[in-house]
C-alpha cells in the first residue's frame, strides 16, 4: 500500500510539474504572439525585415507543430489580390506598392495567432488569459481559438460545394469585380451561420458542464 501510495504521489507530482511549465510556456507564446501582432502594425517599415525574419521562425516552428501552412497562404494571396485591386482602382498604379506592404503587415500580424493556436492549448491560453481578465472573457477568446482549425474545414467545405453547385467564385471568375457579391452570397453567408450554430453549441456545452458556477473555475468548469 504504501508503496503505491508513494508511486501515486510521484505521478502527481510529475503531472504538477508539467503543468506548470505548460502554463509558463503559453504565457511566453501568448506575450510574444501580442508583442509581434502589434509590431506588425507600429513599427517603422525599416525594421520591417527583422520582424519577418521573427515570424518565418514561428511558421517553421508551427509547421513542426503540424500546423496548416496552407491556411497562411490562401490568407495571403486572398488578401492581395482583394487588396491590389482595389489599390488599383482607386488609386492606380502608383499606390500598389503600397498595397502588397499593407498585406504584408496583416500577413505579419495574422501569423502569431496562427502559430499560438497551434503550438498551445486553447485550455491552457484560456487559463493564463483569466490572469488579467474575468473568466467568461478568457473562455470566450480560449472557446474562438479552438474554433479556428474548424472554421477553416468549414470555409473549404462550403468553397467545395459552391463551386460544384456552379457559383462563379473560381480564382479565375474572382478577377471580375462583379462576381464578389456572389462570394458573399454563397460563401461568407452560409459561413456565419455556420459559426453562429457553433457558438450556440459551444454555449451550450459551457452551460451543461455549469461553467460560471463555480468560484474557482478550471477549464473543464
Amino acid at each position: 500500500m504504501k508503496t503505491r501510495r508513494g508511486v501515486r504521489h510521484s505521478t502527481l507530482e510529475r503531472n504538477a510539474d508539467r503543468g506548470s511549465k505548460s502554463i509558463g510556456w503559453t504565457a511566453g507564446a501568448l506575450s510574444l504572439a501580442l508583442i509581434l501582432s502589434s509590431s506588425a502594425f507600429f513599427i517603422p517599415q525599416d525594421y520591417l525585415l527583422a520582424l519577418i525574419v521573427c515570424d518565418i521562425v514561428l511558421v517553421i516552428h508551427g509547421v513542426f507543430r503540424r500546423g496548416d501552412f496552407w491556411v497562411l497562404g490562401r490568407v495571403f494571396l486572398v488578401q492581395l489580390a482583394i487588396t491590389l485591386t482595389l489599390y488599383y482602382l482607386i488609386h492606380g498604379q502608383e499606390q500598389l506598392v503600397q498595397g502588397a506592404l499593407a498585406v504584408v503587415r496583416v500577413l505579419l500580424a495574422f501569423i502569431p495567432g496562427w502559430w499560438l493556436s497551434v503550438s498551445c492549448k486553447p485550455e491552457q491560453i484560456g487559463e493564463v488569459l483569466a490572469w488579467i481578465l474575468p473568466v467568461k472573457w478568457a473562455f470566450v477568446i480560449a472557446a474562438s481559438l479552438s474554433l479556428l482549425p474548424t472554421m477553416t474545414t468549414e470555409i473549404r467545405e462550403i468553397y467545395q460545394t459552391q463551386c460544384l453547385r456552379g457559383a462563379k467564385i473560381s480564382p479565375k471568375a474572382l478577377r471580375d469585380p462583379r462576381n464578389w457579391a456572389e462570394l458573399i452570397h454563397c460563401v461568407v453567408f452560409p459561413l456565419l451561420i455556420q459559426l453562429l450554430k457553433l457558438s450556440k453549441q459551444t454555449a451550450m456545452a459551457a452551460q451543461l458542464r455549469y461553467f460560471g458556477k463555480h468560484k474557482r473555475t478550471t477549464h473543464w468548469r
